[in-house]
């Protein structure tokens, strides 16, 4: 398509890195994956990180790569858009130098919980969120830093998410949009501006304002590419950068869910449930609806930390035989497992797991429980009860959803690793009983950022416009009516009753931790 104008977006995710090359269509000239060696690293155990540099020379390696093998539609690039992962953070000093390795959201490290003020304590026992306000407090990177590199801390001139930090490396300006700032950092998304210092909940992460950068919306210009950054990148010199938004709203976008009655559910790492409003609404009780990519939206969100990884989990533990099979047909574990799923029944025989190997905000309490086994049970059986757990919680999620915002949800996109499989698909239309869409791609997140720059840039007057040429669907997922009855009567007689039950035992499980941990410190 000569002379056809095209947007270079890159996808900065937690396992590579693409570089897309995106037509007003929605299709692509090219895109170029850089995988990463190794994710991240880890000092102690639970924690995650990365060095400072390492997600800006992969977008370049990325950047070079596309460019070299494009150098005719390379000319047609009329801008350059950037989707990053969230809640991964830098440390920057005054010249904007980072001052230790990237925290990157898988982090699991606690900060010293050293108790709230007694106002802060009464409030939030009040409201019955004291538990939530704890984990959170631990969660919060900048208060580790804070206690255990006070050095650190103290240089400290900006503490940023990623997206902000990348907008710099590629301009020279330290700015970054409202639709990135989602984490644990003192922000109104409500507002879409910094919180105020002395309000109630900025006790959970009170971060100086004068450490926090500025902000700016999606479809704003962030700035032009540098000289410096073209030398390295390969992105022509001049370019405008558009800011866009995080991975998931991208994603979201990218699916077209931006009325009402359509949720976009991202099969990931973290598997979610999200909306697009018009009104800021809680997805739940005292939880913040985020910023939508389109200014004056938002998008409710309801996180499954574990998600998909539980997949990854049970290929290392349980996969052995799928991975050599995987290798020797030049095929992938999953593959073979999905071809699996057709010989166990809805409800895998009585086999129910909820996947709360990483506990939610609203239950910080939770642990993962598998419940129901019998001699019947084969690893295939637990493989599905993986899936239709991860499907039961993000049932139960859209369900508030739709609660909340007093609006039902009609018609479900899917996006994220786990969408690519049609046994999937199929379960997830099955358990909502509604039709659930796939796109012409798997690339959701990268298409939305490039809609952005589209939109910003004028070839679409809005974004109905932008996302009626670009986004098609390619399959559709009928649910069959009978099945979906069968999950109805799994989801209302034994799922939502397995947490209620185990919520004391997990209760009781985190006070024997705690003392145990505290004997073994003395």
């Amino acid at each position: 398509m000569q002379n056809t104008p095209l947007i270079l977006t890159f996808d900065v995710g937690t396992q590579s890195t693409r570089a897309l090359l995106v037509y007003p269509d929605g299709s692509f000239e090219d895109v170029v994956q850089i995988k990463y060696d190794e994710p991240y690293f880890s000092k102690k155990p639970d924690w995650a990180e990365q060095t400072p540099d390492f997600y800006f020379e992969n977008l370049c390696k990325a950047g070079k790569a596309i460019s070299e093998k494009n150098p005719d539609a390379m000319k047609s690039v009329i801008a350059v858009t950037v989707t990053t992962i969230r809640d991964t953070t830098l440390c920057l000093d005054k010249d904007c130098k980072p001052l230790r390795d990237i925290i990157l959201w898988l982090d699991k490290r606690e900060a010293d919980f050293k108790g709230f003020s007694p106002f802060s304590t009464f409030a939030f026992k009040l409201v019955g969120m004291y538990d939530t306000g704890e984990m959170q407090y631990k969660a919060t990177v900048s208060n580790w830093i804070m206690d255990n590199e006070p050095e650190i801390w103290k240089k400290t001139d900006k503490y940023v998410m990623l997206s902000a930090y990348l907008n710099f490396k590629l301009t020279g300006n330290l700015i970054d949009s409202v639709a990135n700032i989602i984490g644990h950092v003192p922000f109104e998304s409500k507002t879409n501006k910094w919180m105020k210092e002395g309000k109630l909940t900025r006790c959970v992460y009170d971060i100086p304002l004068k450490k926090l950068c500025e902000l700016c919306n999606p479809g704003d210009t962030v700035g032009k590419i540098s000289k410096e950054a073209a030398l390295l990148s390969g992105i022509p010199e001049g370019l405008p950068l558009i800011a866009t938004g995080s991975d998931k709203g991208c994603e979201t976008l990218g699916l077209s869910v931006i009325h009402k009655g359509k949720a976009a559910l991202s099969f990931g790492t973290t598997a979610t449930v999200q909306i697009t409003t018009d009104k800021y609404i809680e997805p739940q009780k005292y939880m913040p609806a985020y910023p939508a990519i389109i200014s004056g939206k938002f998008n409710p969100e309801i996180q499954i930390f574990s998600g998909y990884w539980l997949l990854s989990w049970y290929i290392r533990e349980f996969g052995h035989e799928e991975r050599y099979i995987a290798e020797y047909q030049n095929s992938s574990p999953e593959d073979i497992l999905n071809g699996h799923l057709k010989n166990v029944p809805p409800g895998c025989n009585g086999l129910f797991l909820q996947p709360y190997w990483t506990p939610g905000i609203t239950i910080p309490n939770a642990k993962g429980s598998i419940i129901g086994f019998s001699y019947i049970h084969t690893k295939y059986h637990l493989y599905r009860a993986i899936i239709e757990g991860v499907g039961f919680a993000l049932y139960e999620a859209a369900k508030t959803l739709e609660k909340r915002t007093k609006t039902p949800i009609t018609e479900l996109y899917v996006g994220g690793g786990g969408s690519q499989s049609d046994e999937i698909c199929q379960i997830t239309a099955d358990m909502f009983g509604l039709p659930t869409k796939r796109i012409q791609t798997h690339e959701a997140c990268g298409l939305g950022s490039s809609v952005v720059g589209f939109v910003a840039m004028g070839i679409f007057k809005d974004y109905d416009e932008a996302l009626k040429s670009m986004v098609k669907v390619k399959d559709t997922f009928y649910p069959d009516e009978k099945t979906h009855q069968i999950y109805l009567q799994l989801f209302n007689s034994v799922y939502t009753k397995i947490y209620p039950r185990l919520s004391p035992i997990f209760n009781k499980i985190k006070y024997i931790n705690k003392k145990l941990i505290k004997e073994r410190q003395q």
